[in-house]
């Protein structure tokens, strides 16, 4: 479980698929290991498919809990400029 949670703080929000294959442990374990950890607070999931050209793909996206994905660049709505 620990290298989930390094795995996730090193490359920030993965799918359950890439962090198995990063990791290289079978998918069954990482999603095991996935849930305990969401239960206890840990992590943040979410069920998401995703397509690559016609064929969907579905997995459970994970983060760290409290962890805020990093703001896209450029002006914010409604950011005052100085004149």
């Amino acid at each position: 479980m620990q290298e989930i949670m390094l795995y996730l703080r090193k490359y920030g929000q993965r799918l359950d698929t890439e962090i198995a294959e990063g990791l290289g442990v079978s998918l069954n374990v990482v999603r095991r290991h996935i849930s305990e950890l969401s239960s206890g607070g840990q992590i943040i999931t979410c069920k998401v498919t995703r397509f690559e050209g016609d064929k969907p793909i579905e997995g459970v996206l994970c983060r760290m809990a409290g962890s805020l994905p990093v703001a896209s660049p450029g002006r914010k709505p409604g950011a005052r400029t100085s004149a």
